[in-house]
């Protein structure tokens, strides 16, 4: 009798803790759907800010254009590439790295991802270079001639591979209907996925070169997969992450770092009157007036066009080796004067500025093997007074027939600039990338040409990437 009180209490004691493990577990329930929740909350925060960073690193590149465009405006002038430099330099003509756009702290930053015209690879640069890009430093897919074509992809692909297909498609696709080669190759192209026909018509674009049959990715990009100019790290791993790189410390650019479609220059001065032709004697007065006017004595005006006499000049670089013509004098007159085009167009195309190109684009260019580029890079790099034009070519040892023989493809002018412009937001938080091609030829600079190179993947360098993560910790 004496059992039963006992038992009950057991039972109650049973319920209770029954319902205390029942309370435990709703607890643990609302605890995980809390934590759930706060989770997903702070993911779309996080996504929030993200997208919020991306549109004002987009902003960012919107002023990066206004700002490029004010620099072609003010120091872009003539046929001049101005100088970049990194803030706080105060020489330089404009600023092209780490650029705030805000007075606040963290505001959003953009860079002109650049090229050093006189690197020459060795060490090879494992951060960008920044400035804005001359396109007259590079061979135009246009104009160039089929040996210049050649020599290039010589040099950037491996030796192993046979480039006599490749130059023969690129300059088939630029023929002209009706011209000796045009429609070359279009059975070629019918079997491609999806089918195309050779275009038969001038480039437009470089990035057209994807469309031409044999131009693999491989070939136009070469190692550097984010066309930053780098040795990223990822392109100098083997097979471990892509691209596929021969792992030897070099960067191998592909073919798209060397070539243009728009450097073209005009055939009128910066005051919109026509430039003198220096062809042949029918110009010959003007010649004289022109000298005179910039401040050439009568003198040495005459004694320059004596040595000229009936000589037919096919290049402004053979009238300057011709007439004997003091670098100080031709630096006077060299944006005034040309050698008229064979097309009714008022540009002359295709020009490689020797002044911004590099040791691989004048190691293209007829006559000039890679020591002599060697030898015009090093002494561009020792004497930058000297670019005011092309005469300090008679300084470097290159003779003058070569000089002849180079001339038609040469000048000392550049009209046409890129922006490669990358930007993030605010606190290092998003991230945009464009390219940008402005034409100052008409005076006042204007958009040519514009590229979103945002899906290429960081191109900034391993160390800004680590200053902007490091800041946005702290």
């Amino acid at each position: 009798m004496t059992a039963a009180p006992a038992t009950a209490a057991l039972g109650r004691d049973r319920r209770r803790g029954s319902v205390l493990i029942i309370v435990l577990w709703i607890c643990l329930g609302l605890v995980t759907l809390t934590l759930y929740f706060a989770h997903e909350v702070n993911s779309e925060l996080q996504a929030a800010a993200n997208r919020v960073g991306e549109i004002e690193a987009r902003q960012a590149v919107a002023g990066a254009i206004r700002y490029a465009a004010y620099v072609l405006n003010n120091y872009g002038i003539d046929g001049v590439v101005p100088d970049s430099g990194i803030p706080p330099d105060p020489v330089q003509d404009y600023y092209s790295a780490g650029l705030q756009v805000g007075d606040a702290p963290g505001d959003p930053q953009f860079w002109f991802i650049g090229r050093d015209p006189n690197d020459v690879g060795t060490p090879p640069l494992t951060q960008p270079v920044f400035s804005l890009v001359d396109e007259a430093s590079k061979l135009n897919l246009n104009t160039v001639t089929t040996g210049m074509l050649t020599n290039l992809c010589t040099t950037i692909l491996p030796t192993t591979d046979d480039t006599s297909d490749l130059v023969s498609a690129i300059v088939s696709w630029r023929t002209r209907q009706g011209q000796a080669g045009a429609g070359a190759a279009n059975s070629l192209y019918s079997t491609l996925d999806p089918a195309r026909v050779n275009k038969g018509a001038l480039f437009e674009t470089t990035d057209e070169l994807r469309l031409v049959y044999g131009a693999t990715l491989d070939i136009l990009l070469g190692e550097d997969t984010n066309r930053n100019g780098a040795l990223d790290p990822n392109e100098d791993d083997g097979d471990q992450s892509p691209p596929h790189d021969n792992q030897d410390g070099q960067l191998q650019p592909g073919l798209l770092e060397y070539v243009t479609a728009f450097s073209n220059q005009p055939t009128t001065t910066i005051t919109g009157g026509a430039r003198v032709d220096v062809t042949n004697a029918g110009s010959r007065q003007r010649l004289m007036a022109l000298m005179t006017r910039k401040g050439i004595s009568g003198g040495n005006a005459r004694t320059y066009l004596q040595r000229i006499g009936a000589t037919v000049c096919n290049s402004v670089a053979q009238f300057m080796v011709q007439s004997r013509i003091s670098a100080a004098d031709f630096a006077l007159i060299h944006t005034s004067i040309y050698v008229a085009p064979p097309t009714a167009f008022n540009k002359v195309e295709g020009l490689v500025n020797v002044n911004t190109a590099s040791e691989t684009v004048l190691a293209s260019l007829p006559g000039i093997s890679p020591a002599v580029a060697a030898s015009m890079v090093a002494y561009r790099q020792a004497n930058p007074e000297a670019l005011t034009s092309f005469a300090w070519l008679q300084n470097v040892p290159l003779g003058n027939n070569v000089i002849r023989t180079i001339g038609p493809y040469i000048t000392d002018q550049s009209y046409q600039f890129s922006a490669d412009i990358a930007a993030v937001g605010r606190n290092g938080r998003g991230y945009c990338r464009e390219k940008v091609v402005f034409d100052t030829s008409k005076g006042i600079p204007r958009i040519i040409y514009r590229q979103d190179l945002s899906s290429y993947g960081w191109a900034l360098g391993s160390q800004l990437r680590q200053t902007l993560k490091t800041a946005r910790i702290n």
